[in-house]
């Protein structure tokens, strides 16, 4: 399979779970500032939509939107427990974390990220993005992983996404689990070879 990813984006997220899961795939970065790939393709011509993650299967079936996709990814190694079953009461608590990961904080970056938004507004956006991330800090009280003790791919996400702060100019250090969370999670061996082979870290 081929995953189409623009370093430290959101498509991380789908990029760490094929580490974790140990899946043969090809990663094709596609910078979403430019949408050309290395050897100068239109990604616009792959994804119409012209963004990121977008994974294609060997059969050439696509999925484009990475809550399904690093859920799609988890089922086909059920025994890593990336996810908890489908059906399970745990597993719509995991559609829960990507939901809110997606909606209230991926979503709220946006503002931040692109051009038009005045001072006012940004700090508005910085407030509520500080407010969610509070909330999480809280969940994590005790916790090593979102879900408890094991990592899923909820855990892929909020690590990605919990790394833009620093990109924007916020300040996390008063948030002592979501920084512990941080490391943790940045230290486990799938997430050093997502970061390094998207050149995020040496």
């Amino acid at each position: 399979m081929k995953l189409y990813y623009s370093p430290g984006a959101c498509s991380l997220s789908p990029h760490i779970v094929l580490h974790e899961a140990g899946l043969a795939h090809e990663a094709v970065a596609a910078p979403t500032k430019t949408h050309k790939l290395a050897d100068g393709t239109d990604y616009y011509t792959i994804n119409p939509l012209g963004y990121v993650p977008f994974l294609v299967l060997d059969d050439g079936r696509t999925l484009r939107e990475g809550p399904a996709i690093v859920q799609y990814l988890a089922d086909l190694v059920p025994e890593k427990k990336l996810a908890p079953p489908a059906g399970s009461f745990e597993r719509y608590q995991l559609q829960e974390w990507l939901t809110f990961i997606g909606t209230e904080l991926h979503k709220g970056f946006s503002p931040l990220f692109g051009g038009g938004a005045n001072d006012e507004y940004k700090a508005a956006v910085k407030e509520r993005l500080l407010g969610r991330l509070a909330w999480v800090d809280a969940q994590l009280a005790g916790r090593d992983y979102l879900m408890g003790q094991q990592f899923t791919v909820a855990d892929a996400y909020l690590f990605t996404v919990s790394g833009w702060p620093r990109v924007v100019g916020m300040d996390l250090s008063h948030l002592p689990h979501l920084m512990a969370y941080r490391k943790r999670v940045g230290e486990r061996p799938a997430v050093v070879a997502a970061m390094k082979a998207e050149g995020l870290i040496a």
